[in-house]
């Protein structure tokens, strides 16, 4: 199976070769992963102590880390399914990177639950002792699944790939990663039959995957809004949760888009129109996002419940700051610089995606930790640090290492396999392409 030699040849040398900043990168990332497991050896030897959760702060930046990968992760799922399903053109370049977001997310985003229980040695229970009634099993229920349906979306993405790099006789790789491409590229030869089977393979795991993103993140929503807690007892939080997930997503697919096209030198394949598109994209969910966060806090607000009114005042006390930057500004600035035609410009828009990506995980931190410092029961003459939450280095260490991992995955996949979809791209024509 063969593909045009241009286009192997613009999307190949990362495959072929490394060079010494990408080992600089990595090494970074990895000395930043391994200080977080030190921070984690730390926390199973002497206990949560060394965390700044306590009594009333059971859930903290973990937690907080937790909701942001997932919803990056079903963001993904539902960029990458609806670009499928759409069948636009300009969706080619970027459709893996969504695709990646989607899997590599909803690998890291569970290991913070894990962080966050007091004993791992008890982690197997909610397997082999699961309550349906418990809003905690259907996360484990819905994630495992989501994980399995993600995975099989994006490989069935890769087997055409794989399938062109086995064939391709220019590439200057280890006769090893032939091996793996020749493995895993599952016999395909390109024929009639085989593109009809993994296109319609393709499309239903599509809709598949969109269906249970939207599910999934739904029920993780559940497990706040089925509570009595102050600020979380609502039934808006479904349809919240799914419309941050996809601000968040869209937001880090832009800023991938730009740290991809600069490293790998992609500019002919991700143009000013791709960024000018998701830009839209994310004026639109910023839009409902912002609409959403109104309405949750104007009814808390106006509903005048004792603890809800001591939960505003809070916010706009003791994290004044963070809660406008994170609902006015992360919100609005976003609009502002991508709805105006002068500041539509590459470096301008990732800004924007940056500014919306920081301020959604703000928000995420807003949500969790005042309501649990303003409790329906209040511990009495306790010391103020175990009232009020604040991160130590080790949830910070984590919180890093997630990150880095993140990163190291996508350079990983990066050296396996072109980040830009070739089977995908060869469909375009030139002239298209260069718009």
């Amino acid at each position: 199976m063969q593909a045009d030699n241009k286009l192997l040849k613009d999307l190949t040398p990362e495959i072929e070769g490394t060079k010494a900043s990408w080992y600089i990168t990595f090494s970074i990332f990895f000395i930043i992963f391994v200080i977080g497991i030190y921070g984690l050896v730390q926390q199973i030897s002497k206990g949560h102590i060394v965390t700044g959760m306590r009594d009333n702060v059971v859930w903290g930046v973990y937690i907080v880390n937790f909701i942001f990968f997932m919803g990056l992760s079903y963001a993904g799922a539902i960029l990458s399914g609806a670009l499928h399903l759409f069948h636009t053109s300009w969706r080619r370049p970027i459709i893996r990177l969504a695709e990646l977001i989607t899997v590599i997310s909803l690998v890291i985003g569970p290991f913070f639950i894990f962080f966050c229980i007091g004993r791992l040695d008890r982690l197997y229970f909610l397997f082999i002792h699961p309550r349906i009634q418990s809003p905690i099993t259907w996360d484990v229920i819905a994630i495992c699944t989501d994980l399995v349906g993600c995975f099989i979306f994006l490989y069935l993405s890769f087997i055409e790939d794989f399938a062109i790099l086995r064939d391709y006789k220019e590439l200057e790789v280890p006769n090893w990663k032939k091996k793996v491409y020749s493995i895993l590229s599952l016999g395909f030869t390109g024929t009639e039959q085989q593109r009809k089977i993994i296109a319609s393979a393709r499309t239903i795991m599509a809709t598949m995957i969109i269906a249970i993103a939207i599910i999934v993140y739904s029920v993780l929503s559940w497990i706040f809004g089925v509570t009595l807690q102050p600020g979380w007892h609502s039934t808006i939080f479904g349809p919240y949760f799914v419309i941050s997930a996809v601000f968040s997503g869209t937001g880090i697919l832009i800023i991938l888009m730009w740290i991809f096209r600069k490293i790998y030198h992609l500019e002919n394949y991700i143009t000013l129109r791709h960024f000018k598109n998701v830009g839209v994209l994310l004026i639109v969910v910023s839009a409902f996002y912002g609409y959403f966060t109104f309405s949750d806090y104007l009814t808390k607000w106006y509903g005048s419940v004792k603890m809800d009114s001591l939960l505003i005042d809070k916010l706009f006390s003791d994290y004044y700051s963070l809660f406008i930057f994170a609902n006015y500004v992360g919100i609005l600035l976003p609009i502002i610089i991508i709805g105006l035609p002068k500041f539509r410009t590459i470096r301008n828009i990732t800004i924007a995606a940056a500014i919306a990506l920081v301020a959604l995980w703000i928000n995420r931190y807003l949500i969790v930790v005042p309501t649990l410092e303003t409790p329906f029961l209040p511990i009495q003459d306790s010391r103020a640090e175990w009232v009020h939450y604040s991160p130590t280095w080790v949830e910070w260490s984590l919180t890093l290492a997630g990150i880095s991992v993140f990163g190291m995955l996508f350079m990983l996949v990066s050296k396996i396999a072109p980040i830009i979809s070739i089977s995908e791209m060869q469909e375009i024509d030139e002239e298209e392409l260069l718009k």
